[in-house]
Formats: C-alpha cells, structure tokens, sequence
C-alpha cells in the first residue's frame, strides 16, 4: 500500500467514526513547470509542488443522504480527524437528496496502460524546457521579417499522481503527465497587426511538435490575417478549421451531460434516440483511448471509463452522467464523473471527438464557391437551453474555391440544432489539443453579419 491510499484510508476511517455512512477521498500530488521567453529573454519561470486531499462525507437520513465535502493540504493524523469531525457536522446542515451517494459497484478492476506518461521526461532539465520554447520564438520571429514582436513561446509540464478510495471498499491509484509548448507572434503590415498562435499537447515529451515547426506554424497563422476587413452581411457556409470546430463539440459535451438534461437546460433533453445532426455526425467519448489527454482508468467515482457513443449517423444515443445525475435519469452512469480534491463529483468528457471524413481542408475549401473559413472565434455566445448561437470571429473569405482575402470584425449567427443538421462535410484532419477534438467541417448556411447588406 502506498504512502497515499494509507492516507487515504486513515480518513475514510476517521469519518466513518465521526458518524458518516458512506465517504470517498481523493488525493491529487503534483508536480510543475512553466516558463516564457519573449524573443530571446526569459519572461518567467514557476515551478511548484502542490497536494491535496479532498474528503466527501455522506450522512443517511430518511428520506436520502446529506452530503459535504471539504479539503485540506495538510495530510496529518491530527487535521485528517478534525477535518472528518467538521466536514460529518457541516453534512448534517444539508438537505437530504435520495440521488445522493457512492456507486452502487461496479468499481474499475483493470488498469491497462493508456499511455498517460513517461518516467523519463522527469529528467529533463527545466533549461532544456526553455531551450524548447526560445526555439519555436527563433523560428517564429525568424520565418518573415512581418514578424515585429510576440506574446512569448510557453512550455509547461505537469506530473500528477491521482488517488481514489471509498468506503465501499474501491481504492486506486495512477500517474499522468501533460506537457505542452505555444508560440503566439504578432505580424505587422503597414497600419495592420494581427496575433495568432499554435500549440501542440502530449501526455509525453515525445508527443510534441518540433518546437521550430510549431514557432513557424504560429507565425504563418499570423501572417495569413494580415490585412483583414469586415464582409457585408450575408448568408453563406460556414467552414470551421480544426482548431475552431472542436468548440461546437465542446457545446454538444454540455448539451449532453446529465445535469443539463435532468434540469431541463439543454435543448437536447427530450431528444435522446433522434437525429439532431447530419447522418455524417459521429461524436465519441473515450476514457480509455491510448494517449488520449483525457484518458485515465477510473472516473472520479473509481468507477471504470469506457466509450461512449454520444452522436452516431447523426442520432444522439446516449447522454454522459456520473452516478447522481444517472440517478436523476434512472439509467446508469457512463464512468464521466469528473471530480477535483475540493469538490464533488460531476459530468465531464474525457476524450471526445468528432469521427473524421475524408476530405482535407485544402479540398473542403475548393468545394465552396463562397464562403468563410472561420480560424478564430471570440466571445461565449452560445445558449444551451435555445441552441442560439452567435460568436464572433476572424478568419479567410473564400471565393471561386480559393482563399480570397483575410476576415476580421464579423459576427456569425444561427441555431446549434439548425447548424448539426446543416454539416455537410467533414474533413478528415482530427486535431487533437485538448480533451475535446475535431476535424474540420462546413455548415451548409449560416449569417454572417459584416459591414452592412
């Protein structure tokens, strides 16, 4: 038994005899680095060593349990049993909740090897790290004299140790990393000047992007919105890059998490079991995918992730729930609980995409006669209870199939329900940079609202 699940243990100990019926603890041990370097000048360099451990109590009443949940980073006996004590007394000032409460089993039993770190990458040295980030700010600064100055190159890695136990007898334990690099250059033309960035993400040193090539991709990027303006107000497709689509399936992840549904503010609550997108929507949620940044072999719950199919052939078929909004629902949970030291547990994704098509986005942009390839969204404004949907946004403007001019100071507008019906080609290049991926894709017709009709 490791240092962690004894401590582990110990509190779920002190809490069943402060008077909790049930308890889970989580312990969260890491370890990080992050640097900057603008030009050839170190911004800053962190690094900080943090751990937590969260304690959920849960005690029964007749007509469901209550619950409180507490954290500290002190993991002596002495403050492991007053925190029990205080967090047994601060459950009894809640309200009962019948949904409230562990699994009722089906803990993980397997830890397959998804990838999730490297022992080796320890070893590197924190100046190697920033030799990493002045090199993609050389090549960025370095590819077109255009290139007048930047936000800085960033790396960063992160070594975690994650503890899971409850007094249902479950405890496990795993250790993942996440090391990333970006570069965000800033390109001016006479009286224009324009920003972009590019980064690459990887559970591994080994998975990132050459440094230089991510420096040059940032300043391509910046390069190409050069000279952007507004278009009038029209209605055309709507091509979104890689970068930009995986944020309409981080809106479907929330438009399909248990909460949203039970409570009625999705506007896919009542839509389980129908096509609410194009027959070419595929959407997948993974917790075991190999290497996946969201990969890990046991939810927030101990229970054990798996795929999820969300979206297939257009039809919605399941939602993602941990065990109280399953509860809520009356089905079971997904594995997607999603769960930090000082809080409970809710609904998260852990890898999810947007299966790939065929075509590259060199050949989507072809098959537009005219329309806007969106690289750049700004703003929130999208409403999961409605679908309404209106962001601003940069990007190319399309004409004849090729890319005419850059865009900037445009707003696109429609209805998220409207928009999944509308794809209407997907590409095939999966960008993964986060937990929530996707290829390219065209919506058939959206508003673009520019400098006038």
């Amino acid at each position: 038994m490791s240092q962690a699940e004894a401590i582990a243990a110990q509190a779920i100990e002190a809490a069943r005899k402060a008077g909790a019926d049930q308890v889970d603890v989580v312990l969260a041990e890491g370890d990080a680095l992050e640097a900057r370097v603008r030009d050839a000048a170190v911004d800053f360099v962190t690094q900080s060593r943090e751990r937590v451990l969260g304690l959920r109590v849960l005690v029964s009443g007749r007509d469901g349990n209550r619950t409180a949940v507490t954290s500290s980073s002190d993991w002596t006996e002495p403050t492991i049993a007053k925190l029990a004590g205080e967090t047994v007394a601060l459950a009894r000032t809640t309200a009962e909740d019948p949904a409230a409460g562990l699994p009722d089993g089906g803990f993980a039993s397997d830890w397959p090897d998804l990838g999730l770190s490297d022992a080796g990458d320890r070893g590197v040295s924190v100046e190697a790290r920033i030799e990493d980030a002045k090199r993609a700010e050389g090549a960025a600064r370095g590819l077109d004299p255009r290139i007048t100055n930047s936000e800085g190159s960033q790396v960063s890695s992160d070594f975690s140790r994650i503890t899971y136990a409850n007094s249902a007898g479950f405890t496990g334990s795993y250790e993942t990393a996440s090391h990333s690099l970006f570069s965000e250059p800033l390109a001016t033309e006479g009286e224009s000047m324009q920003r972009d960035y590019w980064l690459t993400v990887g559970h591994t040193l080994a998975d990132l992007e050459d440094p230089a090539a991510v420096g040059r991709r940032a300043a391509e990027r910046a390069l190409r919105r050069l000279g952007g303006r507004p278009v009038p107000t029209c209605e055309v497709p709507i091509l979104f890059d890689a970068m930009t689509a995986r944020s309409l399936v981080g809106h479907i992840a929330g438009c399909v998490s248990g909460y949203a549904v039970y409570r009625g503010s999705s506007f896919l609550a009542e839509k389980r079991g129908e096509a609410i997108a194009n027959a070419r929507v595929t959407v997948v949620d993974d917790g075991r995918r190999p290497g996946g940044l969201g990969s890990k072999p046991f939810d927030g719950e101990g229970l054990p992730t798996r795929r999820t199919p969300v979206v297939t052939g257009g039809v919605l078929e399941n939602w993602l729930l941990d065990t109280y909004s399953a509860r809520k629902l009356g089905l079971a949970s997904t594995g997607n609980a999603s769960r930090g030291a000082g809080s409970g547990p809710s609904v998260g994704p852990t890898n999810l995409w947007l299966e790939p098509g065929d075509a590259t986005l060199d050949e989507l942009v072809a098959d537009t006669p005219r329309g806007l390839l969106v690289t750049e969204l700004i703003g929130m404004g999208f409403n999961p209870v409605t679908g309404d949907y209106s962001r601003g946004a940069a990007g190319l403007w399309i004409e004849n199939g090729r890319i005419a001019h850059p865009v900037e100071e445009v707003t696109i507008a429609g209805n998220l329900a409207d928009m999944l019906q509308a794809i209407d080609a997907v590409g095939s290049e999966l960008t993964w940079l986060g937990r929530i991926a996707a290829p390219p894709l065209r919506v058939a017709q959206m508003t673009v609202a520019g400098s006038g009709g």
